[in-house]
C-alpha cells in the first residue's frame, strides 16, 4: 500500500481516513479539494487538473482522497490500492451538514486556503442523489480494474475502524 486512492460520497469520511492513513504509514497525503479550489472557492480548470494528478502520481509513495470523476482515471490507474468508502447516504448527509456547521465561516483542514465552509444546498442534493447517480459507475470502474490492484469496498463506520486497525 504505496499508492492509495480514496474516493467515496461527500461526508463519506474520505480525508479524515486519509489523515489516518497517512499518519501510519508515514505517507504525504493529498486532499484534492485544497489543490482544486483556489480562494473564493475559485475552481482549478480541469486540464490542471490532469497536470496536477500526473505530477502527484509519479512520487513514489501518495495517498490522494477525492471524487473529481472527470479525472479519477489518472488516479485509478497509478494506485495499487483503491479504498472506495460506500457509506449510507443517511451518514453521509449528516455528517456534512454537522460539517458545515462546525466549520462554518472556517476553512477546514482538507480544504484549499480561502475557501470558507458554507451551507451548501446543492452539495448536501449531490450527497442524498450519490447511490443513484455516482455510486453505479464507480462500482462499474472498480470492476474494470486490473486484477494486480487492490480494491477495498468499506460500507460503515465500524468497518472503517476495523480496516485501520488491520493497517500496519
Amino acid at each position: 500500500m504505496k499508492k492509495v486512492v480514496l474516493i467515496g460520497s461527500g461526508g463519506s469520511g474520505k480525508s479524515t481516513l486519509a489523515r489516518q492513513l497517512g499518519e501510519k504509514l508515514k505517507i504525504n497525503v493529498y486532499h484534492l479539494d485544497a489543490l482544486f479550489w483556489k480562494p473564493n472557492w475559485v475552481g482549478v480548470p480541469k486540464d490542471k487538473q490532469s497536470k496536477i494528478q500526473n505530477e502527484l502520481v509519479k512520487k513514489e509513495e501518495w495517498i490522494i482522497d477525492g471524487n473529481y470523476g472527470g479525472t479519477m482515471e489518472i488516479r485509478l490507474n497509478a494506485a495499487d490500492t483503491i479504498i472506495f468508502l460506500d457509506i449510507h447516504r443517511t451518514i453521509c448527509f449528516y455528517r456534512a451538514l454537522k460539517r458545515m456547521l462546525q466549520y462554518r465561516n472556517k476553512i477546514r483542514p482538507d480544504m484549499g486556503e480561502g475557501c470558507e465552509e458554507r451551507f451548501d444546498l446543492d452539495f448536501l442534493k449531490w450527497i442524498w442523489d450519490y447511490p443513484k447517480t455516482k455510486r453505479p459507475g464507480i462500482l462499474q470502474k472498480l470492476e474494470q480494474l486490473s486484477k494486480d490492484k487492490q480494491v477495498i469496498i468499506i460500507k460503515s463506520p465500524k468497518e472503517v475502524q476495523q480496516f485501520l486497525d488491520k493497517v500496519q
